[in-house]
């Protein structure tokens, strides 16, 4: 497992919607709350850059983080972040408290390996279609993945992997997973064929004459009546 990500906080002494704006607008940090583990709820302040660099780090919304205040150290997981939706600043974060035997749900990304040495996609010419990128588990919070991994080297064309046939770390669990709700994750399937569409006659450019057609204006009479009608004007005024 990687480091874990540690943010400083400060106590905040007073709290309410007026202080919390100028703990924003003039301290530059974020309000938060602490709480759960059958200890006292606190409330802490948080720097933004610090809170907005964490944020951006995909393991802050599913692992343990630290929380620093002075000398004491917290353990706990993101429960919300709040954004304002105009301006998309941090508004406001709740963390629980957890230890190694806490169990949370978290969501852990699905990490498919061994794709380019995949039977169905080697030997057949399949192409693999993933439908889930992330599952929510159930897990110890020592236990948390960082991804759920999904070895496809041996799915032949037309198989697949379900969420039933998923090897989860130990202690972990789908809640609610059942044949009823079982969901596909991962199958490679035949790739489709593209097929060409006719060109019909009035699709064709201009200028362009498809084969056979006639190229008369009123298929090719009008001419000859033409001339034969000036030849017969000719006879009459000799005669």
């Amino acid at each position: 497992m990687t480091d874990q990500i540690v943010l400083n906080a400060d106590l905040r002494e007073r709290t309410g919607s007026n202080k919390a704006r100028v703990i924003r607008k003039i301290d530059g940090m974020v309000p938060a709350i602490v709480y759960g583990d059958e200890k006292e709820t606190i409330n802490i302040k948080l720097k933004l850059n610090e809170l907005t660099k964490a944020s951006e780090n995909e393991l802050f919304y599913t692992q343990v983080l630290i929380i620093k205040n002075g000398d004491s150290e917290e353990k706990v997981v993101l429960k919300e972040l709040q954004k304002d939706p105009a301006k998309g600043k941090f508004l406001h974060a709740d963390f629980q408290r957890v230890s190694r035997k806490t169990k949370l749900k978290v969501v852990i990304p699905v990490n498919f390996t061994n794709e380019e040495d995949c039977i169905g996609i080697r030997e057949d010419g399949g192409v693999v279609s993933k439908t889930i990128r992330e599952i929510e588990i159930m897990c110890l919070a020592g236990n948390i993945p960082e991804s759920i991994e999904v070895d496809i080297a041996n799915l032949h064309l037309g198989e697949s992997i379900r969420l039933t046939e998923i090897t989860l770390p130990e202690g972990s669990e789908v809640p609610g997973l059942t044949e009823e709700t079982d969901q596909m994750v991962v199958s490679v399937n035949a790739p489709k064929a593209v097929e060409e569409d006719p060109i019909l006659e009035d699709e064709l450019e201009d200028g362009e004459i498809a084969e056979g057609a006639d190229t008369s204006e009123d298929g090719g009479e009008e001419g000859t009546t033409s001339e034969g009608s000036e030849e017969s004007k000719e006879d009459n005024s000799e005669s």
